[in-house]
Formats: structure tokens, sequence, C-alpha cells
């Protein structure tokens, strides 16, 4: 399979020095990617901006924001079979993105944003018979939001953790995660290592695709 993976936050500018973005460090992500790669698929990472090394063979784009991200998905997604989208990718960014350092006496105390475009209900015109997996990182009742999210952007798989826990979710080696799939019931996973959840994933697709070849 040709896979194309998405891991880490995007930023998104107030000026050159300044941005909004998440707790995301792409762990999870990457740890899909080498999965993907020691199973002897084709990867494609794009990487949000991570202190992180490219998976052995693996072809890694970085990108910053959230339309970079997109754009990047839109120019890369035909050429792959499967999209495993686990970036924390932010729902807003300032209005205007200014050039130079705005000084603190000239900032004003509300800062104006405006939403980035939702990437997976963007690209859900061009699934066709591709995977789409997502993530959903969640706190308080994670299962009905994912499930919810699973319908609105017409996924085959969401991966849906709990980031309030100590052990799972951002800048930890550790994922808590349940498999919410269009028919089957939801499937919770053991606390496992963010490599070992990459391997279920990658598990998954592989089993979802020799279906559909088989038809």
């Amino acid at each position: 399979m040709r896979i194309l993976i998405t891991a880490g936050p995007t930023r998104e500018h107030l000026d050159p020095v300044r941005f909004l973005s998440n707790r995301s460090t792409g762990k999870m992500g990457f740890s899909v990617a080498r999965a993907a790669a020691e199973a002897g698929h084709s990867v494609t990472l794009i990487a949000g901006p991570v202190a992180l090394p490219t998976p052995p063979d693996v072809t890694r784009v970085d990108v910053v924001s959230a339309c970079d991200m997109l754009a990047a998905l839109q120019r890369l997604l035909p050429a792959h079979d499967a999209l495993v989208m686990t970036a924390a990718v932010a729902d807003w960014r300032p209005k205007i993105c200014h050039s130079a350092k705005l000084k603190k006496r000239g900032m004003a105390p509300v800062l104006e944003l405006e939403p980035n475009p939702d990437i997976l209900q963007t690209l859900k015109p061009e699934k066709g018979g591709r995977l789409f997996v997502g993530f959903a990182a969640e706190t308080g009742d994670p299962l009905a939001e994912a499930s919810r999210k699973l319908a609105a952007k017409g996924l085959d798989l969401m991966v849906a953790n709990d980031v309030s826990q100590p052990d799972a979710g951002f800048a930890v080696d550790t994922n808590r995660v349940t498999f919410i799939t269009p028919d089957a019931p939801p499937r919770p996973l053991p606390l496992l290592s963010k490599a070992e959840v990459g391997r279920e994933i990658v598990r998954w697709l592989e089993t979802q695709s020799e279906r559909k070849a088989k038809g």
C-alpha cells in the first residue's frame, strides 16, 4: 500500500515570533509511519513542527500551518491508497498575520481569529476508494464525539483517545485508544506503547485493503 500520514501540531502565526498551537509532539503519527514502513509499505509523512527524526524508509514533507498541511495533502493524496490523519490541526488562526514582530504596547487585548479549513471534511470528496483514518483526541466522553466525527467526515476508522489521562495522549510514549468503525462495535485497546498502536493501525489497514481487493 501507499500510505499518507500526517503528524504533529500546526502553528498559526500572529507575527514572526508568536503563534497559536497545541501540545502535540508528533510521536503517534511518527510511530504509525515507522510501523507502516517496517511492514513494507510506501510511506509519505506530512509533519508539522516537531523535534523528531524521520523514520527509516519514510518520505517526509514538513509544513507549518493548517493551510500548508491541506495544500500538501491535496497535492499528494492522489498517489496514495490510504490516509492516516494523526495531526492535531489548529481549529483557528489569527485573522491577520503581521510581517514584523508586534510590540507589546501596540497589541490589542483581544485577538481576532478566523477558522481554519476542516481538512478531512475538505478531502472527503476526493476519498474515492481510499481508506481514511482519523484521530479524535478528546476529554470527557471521547467515544461520543469520535463517533460523530466518524460519520460526519465519512471515515473508515476513527481512533479515539482521552487525552486527559496521564498515560495517554500528548507527550507520552503510551496511548489508550478505541477503534471505531461504521459497521462494528467500538474496539477498545489496552494501554500500549505508541509503537504498538501504530502497528495495530497498520494491521487494520492491511486487513481492510485485502477485503477491498477481494471485492
